[in-house]
């Protein structure tokens, strides 16, 4: 019988470990002082949305996205996405940046201004395909926030685990596979991140205002979700019947990069009748399913750095998986910054096992039913009588959520013991304590302190975001910390110029020359 894969990993020395490489994506909405999205454009002294390194907007000219460096500690880069927030706070004016996901009141698609990257070709090609997600799917689901957490392992593991398993591959080669050997066994146990950090079970009524939906009233501005944990990734959320044709298989990078790049070439008849123009105004890139590979949603994707003007199928296929960026992540809206240490923590162990554990390739059967656990939780996560489909039997999500827990614990013992700490044996308990008695997970709190509070989404909402922004206000930035950031904005707004004096295509020959690469 072959060895199994943490019993290699056991053959690592404290010394070969050097850790993870981690980095996370935080968005969130600018809100005016009354809960609604703000109208107003991103504000100057945060710099160019186009060439910031740190701040940028994701659809939305309102909805932030705050971007931190690689960092090789949970505490680094928590530090970094602090100090990223505080600077955005100290320049907010009376605004205020959104706490939660599912977003704060709005006005139907109207009210949620499209972001703007200026005149530049790219800036131009970022603006339409924004236009192409609201003529697709509205702008209402843009409005939705989240976190999403990259995760990667540095060469010097690869090369020691590579040489462990006796491979023979390019270390391109053998990355790739391996990412993705890690992405199967993620997409069978996302449906317990969905648990174990859903933390939008509610939403304003404004957000489905006309829409036909099952929720339950919790007060006369607010919708709930009896036993939800995630309505952002649920049928309200981020949902689509064109994506709902596309069978992008996980299997390995070459299955990945074919099947993405058929939806990107394959029309769909409901956008062709669209088309891609009104008058002179780009409405869209193409008419394809996907007008991009980005504009796929999932809860997890392989990921390559891209160069200027490369797309991300050419990056993966030039140069291989670089790191693994994980797309389910509510917000915490109890944390000033959107995510917590314990649950990054959390994140590093989960990701670890699921390239140490055995990975076969899913087929459609296997693929439907992983699809059937993760809606499941999503939408009845928190129903204790819940069962999903585990080795060909129905497990109670209680009892499948123990399971996993307990098979990351001697693995946790191992980096702990490696480290010379506690932290993953504290982060496994911490999850463990949610899951205890009467179940404290995200979700479940965030209905609690509504009802304690007797305030509705909106204005719960409102006051988490108030209360975030007075904190990290008072603890304010180093001088240093405050001109590099400074520096930031006067760059990149000084960089966006010069793309926009260079820039002599036309942007229709543009566009053709970058549909044709």
């Amino acid at each position: 019988m072959a060895e199994s894969r943490h019993s290699v990993f056991r053959q690592f020395a404290a010394s070969d470990w050097d850790g993870f490489l981690k980095g996370v994506e935080k968005e969130g909405l600018r809100v005016d002082r009354n809960g609604f999205i703000a109208q107003t454009p991103h504000p100057e002294a945060l710099g160019s949305a186009l060439t910031h390194p740190r701040i940028t907007t994701d659809y939305s000219e309102a909805l932030l996205e705050l971007i931190t460096p690689v960092f090789n500690s949970t505490g680094g880069m928590l530090k970094s996405l602090r100090d990223i927030h505080t600077f955005v706070q100290q320049n907010l004016g009376d605004e205020v940046f959104w706490a939660a996901s599912m977003p704060c009141e709005l006005d139907g698609d109207p009210s949620i201004p499209i972001a703007e990257y200026g005149s530049s070709n790219i800036g131009q090609l970022k603006h339409v395909y924004r236009q192409g997600l609201a003529v697709r799917y509205g702008r209402m689901m843009q409005s939705i926030a989240g976190a999403h957490y990259n995760l990667s392992l540095p060469d010097s593991f690869w090369q020691k685990w590579q040489e462990l398993l006796g491979n023979e591959q390019s270390l391109k080669d053998f990355k790739s596979d391996q990412y993705f050997w890690l992405i199967r066994n993620f997409r069978r146990r996302s449906w317990l991140l969905m648990l174990l950090f859903g933390a939008s079970p509610a939403l304003d009524a404004s957000f489905v205002a006309g829409v036909n939906h099952d929720l339950s009233r919790f007060d006369q501005r607010t919708w709930y979700g009896e036993h939800a944990t995630s309505l952002r990734m649920g049928d309200l959320g981020y949902h689509n019947n064109a994506q709902a044709s596309l069978n992008i298989c996980f299997n390995e990078l070459s299955t990945y990069t074919q099947t993405l790049d058929r939806a990107i070439h394959t029309t769909w008849p409901a956008y062709e009748a669209i088309g891609t123009r009104r008058g002179d105004q780009f409405i869209q890139i193409n008419t394809s399913v996907l007008q991009i590979e980005n504009e796929y949603y999932s809860a997890v994707r392989p990921k390559r750095t891209t160069q200027r003007e490369e797309k991300p199928i050419q990056a993966l296929e030039a140069r291989g998986v670089e790191y693994i960026e994980v797309r389910c992540l509510d917000l915490d809206p109890f944390s000033p910054v959107g995510v917590n240490e314990a649950q990054i923590d959390f994140l590093d162990l989960f990701l670890l096992d699921c390239l140490l554990s055995d990975s076969p390739r899913i087929g459609d059967e296997e693929c439907e039913r992983l699809d059937d656990n993760y809606k499941d939780v999503v939408a009845s996560g928190r129903y204790r009588e819940l069962k999903l489909c585990r080795g060909g039997s129905r497990t109670p999500v209680a009892d499948a959520a123990t399971d996993i827990l307990a098979q990351l614990e001697p693995l946790a013992e191992l980096l702990d013991s490696w480290r010379g700490d506690d932290t993953y044996r504290r982060a496994l308990a911490a999850q463990r304590e949610t899951l205890s008695g009467e179940w404290t997970v995200p979700s479940a709190r965030v209905l609690d302190a509504m009802r304690s509070s007797g305030l509705g989404h909106r204005e719960w909402g409102m006051e988490m975001a108030q209360q975030h922004q007075q904190t990290l206000r008072q603890e304010g930035l180093d001088a240093s910390v405050r001109q590099a950031f400074e520096a930031m904005t006067a760059e990149s707004l000084a960089e966006q110029a010069q793309m926009e004096r260079a820039d002599t295509l036309p942007f229709s020959e543009f566009l053709e020359q970058y549909l044709r690469s």
